[in-house]
């Protein structure tokens, strides 16, 4: 807190017109109200660390320029009191006429909130404990011409805050630390990685050819080839071409574009992490699958142990394994597998209020009947592993169970947080998958995969058997940051137009 109440926002009757006359009276007095640059010296979170020992009513000698954007402001006559906020912190200005001379101190009082100053002096604690500079001069380097939102009241409505960002940032500081630690996170991984010796690589974003996964795209046309291309949904078959060429283990953090609906938990593009390893299967993709999430908690938030939503999760203890069919099994109170057949399947979907299309086999309405009976209640993380060939035309069949993959899901908080398989490296059994994904997208299937001839071809030059792995970069920020949906993880989330 400062030493006195804060001016908290620009008064109700004060509209955009009164600051763009403030703009026009202080370029008629031949100044810039737009600056070039500012020499900074200090920030606000060093100066706390620096003179943290400092008494009250203490000054020193040290002078520093620091910068920042208007936040408060108290006029008390012959003192004016203005904090600014720079990307570290606040920091008080404690401002008087015989330091600055008339002139400037005057120059203070024309300020508003919202306005981007520049000021040298020199620092010193305040009788009442505040760390404050006692400036020299105060310059203007941008002038605000929107008053911001009413401190008391902040900026509360989602949709403004989501459509206007910045201003969020602004006002609300716990926004900027949530972002602040999407970036931490996405640090620790890329040295995680690192230190596993994955190669960090770049994939196009444009493919001729939607795959990589089951999902609807985003086209578009490139005039130059005149030719039909797609926003890619997954970076998973380019990576693999980079085993076939004696990459031994890559990876990728990028965004990927799924032409589908908008939700807490999706957004039309998303930020991935895709790894893919030669000479490992799927027990590797879980060891590396623990070790991001684990080291990217322990690394930001200092803990194993998180809480999401009211709900305490512990990322420390051997995370739980177990098949899909057992799940299911389990909560239907009765036998969930291919043992049974199509009819009495899509009675269980029936009874249980599970999806059931025309055309679906057992592997499509078993994994239905898990997404309604199980996921929601996995709320520690689980391993689920075991999933139908038919919803996993990337991943290499289970040995001695042709109608399962050698597949895992990660589920947390009953969501799906990455995905991984024992890659399918047989030329002649993807022939086959992609011939039924084509089949499925003749029957209407519109998120069925494309028909890829030249990934067919680099693994005719032989893929090594590997181990793939994707996380979703969002849904792991907003369990680390508590955060309820993914459009508070994501600095510019898709709305609809303004009205």
């Amino acid at each position: 807190m400062t030493d006195h109440d804060a001016r908290d926002a620009a008064p109700v009757d004060d509209p955009i017109e009164v600051r763009r006359a403030r703009l026009d009276a202080i370029r008629a007095a031949g100044q810039e109200p737009y600056k070039l640059s500012f020499d900074v010296t200090a920030r606000a979170a060093g100066l706390a660390a620096t003179h943290a020992g400092l008494e009250p009513g203490s000054e020193t000698a040290d002078t520093v320029s620091v910068a920042g954007r208007v936040v408060a402001i108290r006029d008390q006559g012959k003192v004016a009191f203005v904090v600014l906020r720079d990307s570290t912190g606040d920091l008080q200005l404690f401002c008087r006429p015989n330091a600055m001379g008339e002139d400037g101190f005057a120059e203070v009082k024309e300020l508003d909130l919202g306005d981007w100053v520049g000021a040298s002096g020199t620092v010193l604690r305040t009788r009442r404990g505040e760390l404050s500079v006692a400036p020299t001069s105060v310059v203007l380097l941008s002038k605000s011409l929107r008053p911001l939102p009413e401190k008391f009241h902040g900026l509360t409505d989602t949709e403004t805050r989501y459509r206007q960002r910045y201003v969020d940032l602004i006002v609300n500081t716990e926004v900027r630390d949530t972002f602040m630690k999407r970036f931490a996170i996405i640090a620790s991984i890329r040295r995680y990685m690192e230190s596993q010796g994955y190669l960090e690589v770049e994939t196009p974003m444009l493919h001729p050819i939607p795959g990589g996964a089951t999902a609807r795209p985003f086209a578009t046309h490139h005039n130059a080839l005149d030719m039909q291309l797609y926003l890619r949904i997954a970076p998973e078959l380019y990576l693999k071409r980079l085993l076939v060429g004696g990459f031994e283990a890559v990876y990728e953090i990028n965004r990927s574009f799924r032409n589908e609906g908008i939700s807490v938990r999706h957004n039309p593009e998303f930020t991935m992490l895709e790894a893919y390893r030669a000479f490992t299967d799927l027990r590797g993709m879980m060891d590396l699958t623990e070790g991001i999430v684990r080291t990217a908690a322990s690394e930001v938030l200092g803990t194993l142990s998180v809480t999401y939503q009211g709900a305490s999760i512990d990322l420390g203890s051997p995370w739980r394994r177990a098949t899909m069919i057992e799940l299911t099994s389990d909560a239907a109170g009765e036998d969930v597998s291919f043992a049974r057949s199509v009819d009495e399947l899509r009675a269980l979907c029936a009874k249980h209020e599970a999806p059931v299309e025309a055309g679906w086999g057992k592997g499509k309405l078993i994994t239905e009947l898990f997404e309604k009976l199980v996921e929601r209640t996995l709320v520690q993380p689980t391993f689920v592993t075991d999933y139908p060939l038919e919803t996993s035309p990337l991943a290499r069949k289970k040995p001695g169970h042709p109608e399962l993959t050698d597949r895992f899901e990660l589920i947390i908080t009953g969501r799906e947080f990455a995905n991984a398989f024992s890659e399918l490296v047989d030329p002649v059994d993807q022939r086959e998958r992609f011939a039924a994904q084509m089949a499925a997208k003749v029957d209407g299937d519109d998120e069925a995969m494309g028909y890829d001839e030249d990934y067919l071809r680099a693994m005719e030059y032989g893929m090594p058997p590997a181990g793939g792995m994707g996380i979703g970069i969002d849904r792991l920020v907003m369990l680390l940051t508590d955060s309820a949906s993914i459009r508070d993880v994501l600095l510019f989330p898709h709305l609809r137009p303004e009205s």
